[in-house]
Formats: structure tokens, C-alpha cells, sequence
């Protein structure tokens, strides 16, 4: 079975003029560091369940992503974390949202997958669970970086002014996924976020929905997206990209192709990562730039921002 491995960091990349070349390449280069740390775990036969967790927690250590370290502030200057993991073997899955103190909160949802009664935990009780399993938490200002400051800023005058809807994808959004498959065939795919800047309290997006931002499914696919979440859920992106490779017995490419054409015919800022059964893994996006990176065969990896996609050497 071939190996695949592809991450996202969000989607609506900030202009290249609002970060320093020193910025992008240290961007870079967290994104290859997720791509070896999957990747390390699906070449010694690790399941693929382990190599996306083990991806999404690295890019939610950095805080160049909208996830752990580096999430977006919600209105009242905090943080509130959603996350989700899905085995496509099984179609077992587990999933946060709202939690206050989780470090890394793709792993709560893990250990969550793991106890098998339950997928979803909001709020407080995702933040117990997590402590009670031994996931490390911390306080809720160890999730602040100062680019996040300025966007809570940015989007407070927009607020006030009236041109909140004209802010960019990068102002607003951001998420990070991952999506694999590993020797068994076994396909898993995983999304963590802190939803979007100056968000309500209590909003929950896509990526803690089974079916929206994630969804895996062995001889199908493994999803990961990006973008406005409600526009997420109302289209079940993660699913409908399987249902179309089940019922219409398109290829993975052709079937996620139309479903971002749905989303840009109705001017969706959305981009996702997706790995076939067959190992095939696609990066599409219709905003200026999506943070990716991917794994090919021969263990060498690719990573991108904007359009040019660059060698980042053996994982």
C-alpha cells in the first residue's frame, strides 16, 4: 500500500508583504517539521489514526497557525479550541469544542476516540475530560502570540466601521489538518482550529464535525478543510467528497474539484487536503494562498504558502 501524508495550515494566506522572508520561511519550516513528524510514525508501520495526531499537534505547537499556540481571539479576548480526529477502518471519531485549557487539543480528541461512548465534548467538560486523561493543559493565555493581538484589533475597528465583511481570509480564519494513509490502507484525517478572530463566544465551526471538516473513510477518502466553517457544515464537505467517490465513482481529484466549484460559485473562501484510497493526495484552495505540505512515495516533501510549491528535503 502506497504511503501518503498531506497537512493544511489554513487557507487565505496572509500577502507575502505582511511577514517578514525570515516569517514565511520559519512557516515553512513548521510545516515540513509536521510532515516529519507523520511521516516518521507511517514509515516504522504506525497507523494512520497516530501519524495525522502527531502532524496536527505539531502545527498547533507553532504559532504561525490558527490552532493551540497562535489561535484566533474570540470577542471577549479569549481562546476557545475545536478539534476532531476520524478512523476510517472503523469510522470511530472524537471531537472538542470550546475548550479553554487543552494544549494540544487534537489529542483530547483522540483519547476521547479512544473511550468509544462518546464523540463529543463541549466546553468545560472537554477541559476536565482532558485533564482527567492525562492530555496536558495549560492557561488560556499560553494560546496568545501578538499576530493574533493585532487581528482582534483589526477586526474590532472593522466591526465598528462597518467593513468586518471585507476583511480577508487570513484576517479572519485559519485552521490546520492532516490526512493519511498507512500500510494497512487505512485512511484518518484530523482538524484542529481557534475558529475565527473576534468570533462570538461559544461559536463552533466545521472542524469538530464528523461529516464537515473531517471525515475519513477507508476505500473512500480522508478530508481535511479549511474556511468558513457554517458554509462547511451546511455543504457536509468532508462527506459529500466520498459520497461523490462512492455513488458517482469519481476519482478523488474530480470529485473534490466539484465540490470547491460549488463552494467558489458561491464565493466560499474554502481550500482542504485528501488522500485517496490509493494513496492519491490533493491541496485545492480558491483563496490567495493555503499553508500545505505533503509527503510523496519516496519521502521527499513539499511545502507551499502561496502558488509556488518548494522541496523541503527527506522527511
Amino acid at each position: 500500500m502506497t504511503l501518503a501524508l498531506a497537512i493544511h495550515g489554513g487557507c487565505g494566506t496572509l500577502p507575502k508583504a505582511e511577514m517578514t522572508e525570515a516569517e514565511w520561511a520559519q512557516a515553512r519550516a513548521d510545516l515540513a517539521a509536521a510532515l516529519r513528524a507523520g511521516w516518521a510514525i507511517l514509515t516504522k508501520g504506525g497507523s494512520a489514526v497516530d501519524a495525522v495526531e502527531a502532524a496536527v499537534r505539531a502545527m498547533e505547537d507553532s504559532p504561525h497557525f490558527n490552532a493551540g499556540h497562535g489561535a484566533a481571539f474570540n470577542t471577549d479576548g479569549e481562546h476557545e479550541l475545536d478539534a476532531s480526529i476520524m478512523d476510517g477502518a472503523t469510522l470511530a471519531a472524537g471531537a472538542i469544542c470550546g475548550a479553554k485549557r487543552i494544549r494540544n487539543p487534537v489529542s483530547a480528541a483522540k483519547a476521547l476516540m479512544l473511550r468509544g461512548d462518546l464523540l463529543l465534548l463541549a466546553g468545560r467538560a472537554a477541559d476536565d475530560f482532558a485533564e482527567h486523561e492525562g492530555v496536558d493543559t495549560v492557561e488560556n493565555e499560553y494560546f496568545s502570540t501578538e499576530r493574533r493581538r493585532k487581528n482582534l484589533a483589526s477586526m474590532k475597528i472593522r466591526e465598528i466601521v462597518g467593513t468586518a465583511a471585507e476583511a480577508s481570509e487570513a484576517e479572519k480564519h485559519g485552521t490546520v489538518g492532516a490526512v493519511a494513509c498507512d500500510r494497512q490502507g487505512h485512511l484518518a484525517a484530523a482538524t484542529s482550529t481557534g475558529g475565527y478572530t473576534n468570533k462570538p463566544v461559544g461559536r463552533v465551526g466545521d472542524s469538530p464535525i464528523i461529516g464537515a471538516g473531517t471525515y475519513a473513510r477507508d476505500g473512500r477518502c480522508a478530508v481535511s478543510g479549511t474556511g468558513k466553517g457554517e458554509y462547511f457544515i451546511r455543504y457536509c464537505v468532508g462527506h459529500e467528497i466520498a459520497s461523490l467517490i462512492a455513488y458517482k465513482g469519481l476519482s478523488l481529484e474530480a470529485a473534490t474539484q466539484a465540490v470547491m466549484a460549488e463552494l467558489s460559485e458561491h464565493e466560499i473562501g474554502a481550500g482542504l487536503v485528501a488522500v485517496g484510497a490509493d494513496g492519491t493526495v490533493v491541496a485545492p484552495f480558491n483563496t490567495d494562498g493555503m499553508y500545505r505540505g505533503w509527503v510523496t512515495e519516496d519521502g521527499l516533501m513539499h511545502v507551499a504558502t502561496h502558488g509556488d510549491v518548494e522541496m523541503a528535503g527527506q522527511a
